[in-house]
């Protein structure tokens, strides 16, 4: 079976979430039962500058107004298509925005771009590349579904994955005519959303199967509690949604053979962990003792929390515990725990912005992680945590749910 998957970021290229680490994870999960992937991804700088031997096998004169290229390129195992397209994704700063974390005005476009070349490539614009399946991962490539169903070519079936249904692709009815799609498509069976244009909502519409990240968020999100406006049409598409739990990729957190952590360890060497946690809090300046190290990695929201944490540290440290915080995203967060940071010199450490290194660091020396997420589609930092011997004390919610189990009595005694 060959499946082309779509995704706007990919580990080990590039990554802001889960997603990233999924998108990188199960192609190379599925190679052995015989399931052989190739993902679609946007030509960030970050990604051209890894694609070395890339060759073009598809070309495009005028992709939303400007030239683009198909590249074929392998890393790390992967096989990749990448779309080259200079105007598009030729730009300082993140996938989605600019180093100050500002989302960039077109991308409406960037994305449709990307799923406008997934459709094409499902029909079979790259020579010797026939898929059976068209994969796509959230809003950014979910327009790839629509693009096919209403073209006039070879159709294959298409599998859309939900991994955060609070990021939809909502953009205004005025650039419709801008996006290529007949004029039946902008309609409440197509992709038309509270009159303008939803990118997701066209996908759950038109895929032959949704699936998400864990059971339990399958079941949220068809409330109106969790189903940030969609729930309607995910409760009228009940029969092909499937909640399927996501996992980690146990070679890349392995704290036996971890080359990011400053001592490896098994479930049989666990004082070794003492390193590591030496390490973490001279990393983070933390004062040295036995005091009980909690640790966040996050993005720094409402959605994660992270306001019920910074409201609650003064009492955290005076309970007589320490923490580190590793993460970035709203900026009045961002400051509360930079002035805990200040206030509580030696017994709580801030680095703003995302480390891989010092992320697989913490999960090997910190005590315990801190989720208490409102809603949590998965989440996969407690999955890291539970092989790192890092306590999760989480929220009870989606894939949280479905994944730590609470240490009460019953627990313990079964």
């Amino acid at each position: 079976m060959k499946i082309l998957s779509v995704a706007s970021e990919i580990y080990p290229l590039v990554k802001t979430g889960g997603l990233a680490d999924v998108a990188g994870a199960l192609p190379l999960a599925l190679a052995p039962l015989g399931v052989q992937v190739t993902t679609l991804i946007p030509g960030y700088q970050a990604v051209m500058a890894q694609s070395g031997k890339a060759r073009k096998v598809h070309g495009y004169a005028d992709l939303f107004g400007a030239p683009a290229r198909v590249l074929r390129a392998t890393f790390a195992e992967l096989d990749l298509l990448i779309l080259d397209a200079p105007a598009l994704f030729d730009r300082d700063g993140g996938p989605y925005g600019d180093s100050a974390g500002t989302n960039w005005p077109d991308n409406w476009r960037r994305f449709a771009a990307l799923s406008r070349v997934a459709a094409d490539i499902a029909q079979g614009a790259v020579k010797g590349f026939a898929p059976d399946i068209l994969h796509a991962h959230d809003w950014q490539a979910a327009m790839a579904i629509p693009y096919l169903h209403y073209s006039a070519g070879k159709t294959i079936p298409t599998v859309l994955t939900i991994h955060n249904l609070a990021f939809q692709g909502q953009f205004d009815a005025a650039l419709f005519p801008e996006l290529g799609l007949p004029a039946a498509a902008f309609a409440i069976d197509g992709v038309e959303y509270y009159g303008g244009v939803g990118f997701l909502k066209g996908g759950i519409q038109m895929a032959s199967a949704i699936t998400t990240v864990s059971p339990r968020y399958a079941d949220e999100i068809a409330t109106a509690d969790f189903g940030m406006g969609l729930e309607g049409l995910i409760r009228s598409r009940a029969g092909v949604l499937h909640g399927i739990l996501n996992g980690i990729d146990t070679d890349v957190w392995n704290p036996a053979t971890d080359p990011h952590i400053a001592a490896t360890y098994t479930a049989r060497s666990l004082p070794r962990r003492a390193v590591n946690r030496h390490a973490l809090e001279e990393r983070f300046g933390i004062d040295h003792d036995d005091a009980p190290l909690f640790a966040v990695i996050s993005r720094l929201t409402e959605q994660k929390g992270m306001d019920l944490l910074a409201d609650t540290l003064n009492d955290l440290v005076g309970m007589g515990a320490k923490l580190i915080v590793l993460g970035s995203g709203d900026g009045d967060l961002e400051t509360a725990f930079l002035g805990g940071k200040s206030r509580h010199a030696g017994r709580i450490g801030v680095f703003t912005g995302y480390d891989e290194n010092l992320s697989h660091l913490a999960q090997a020396g910190a005590d315990a992680i801190l989720i208490p997420s409102r809603f949590e589609p998965c989440g996969l930092t407690q999955l890291y945590a539970l092989r790192y011997g890092c306590v999760p004390i989480v929220g009870r919610t989606g894939g949280l749910s479905d994944t730590v189990i609470d240490a009460n009595a019953a627990a313990l005694a079964a």
